[in-house]
């Protein structure tokens, strides 16, 4: 890659006397970058989303909480319920999605470090994945939610006492004789936190860095 393009994506560079001038203005991007980068590390620790199953059996009834990377909770007992209607063990869903989730997560937070250095256009593109994360983690979420409550075995000992159905992946839902209780997790919130910070972080990045751009433009055209 040669060096004007380089230039052209990476964008032009605040003069010192410039930003003692106007420090808030260029410095208000990064710093709400910044903001985003520390609310999706430690979303990692937190809970992303809970599920209690109420169920006849279980007075304080099953409690089920996934993380990025795992599952805690209830999961054998819930296992052993869903055996019984032919749903597939809770571990079988998003095997993939959750053995690179830390590492994606990560790759999120070094796209928004390298775009607070970058004062083009282009700062966008490295933003939107982490904008759009807790929306993707929700429609995976919903997926395989409905992918195995729709794919029962047709064999289970209780297969022909319920129809294929979708668990509702927020809010309340009925399963024969159960009840399921969704909610996000605290780490859920996080990373929707810091999806409208990176977008008011985009709004003070254009207001700070497009006039530069388009004045250099000018410069070389004339």
């Amino acid at each position: 890659m040669s060096a004007t393009m380089i230039d052209r994506i990476v964008g032009p560079r605040v003069e010192p006397t410039e930003f003692s001038r106007r420090g808030l203005r260029y410095g208000t991007p990064g710093f709400l970058l910044l903001v985003a980068r520390v609310l999706l590390l430690v979303s990692l620790f937190l809970p992303y989303w809970h599920m209690a199953l109420h169920a006849p059996q279980y007075p304080e009834n099953l409690h089920l909480t996934a993380y990025i990377n795992t599952l805690t909770g209830d999961v054998a007992e819930i296992n052993g319920l869903n055996h019984y209607i032919g749903m597939r063990p809770l571990e079988e869903a998003a095997q993939f999605e959750r053995s690179i989730g830390v590492y994606a997560m990560i790759g999120m937070v070094v796209l928004l470090e390298l775009a607070a250095f970058i004062h083009t256009k282009w700062a966008a593109l490295l933003v939107i994945p982490a904008i759009l994360f807790p929306a993707v983690f929700l429609f995976d979420l919903h997926y395989w939610m409905s992918n195995f409550g729709q794919n029962l075995d047709p064999t289970a000992p209780l297969s022909n006492s319920i129809k294929p159905f979708v668990p509702p992946i927020l809010g309340e839902g009925i399963i024969g004789q159960f009840k399921t209780v969704a909610s996000a997790g605290l780490g859920l919130y996080l990373a929707c936190a810091a999806s409208v910070v990176q977008v008011v972080a985009l709004y003070f990045h254009r207001r700070a860095y497009r006039p530069l751009v388009l004045a250099k433009r000018a410069s070389v055209s004339s």
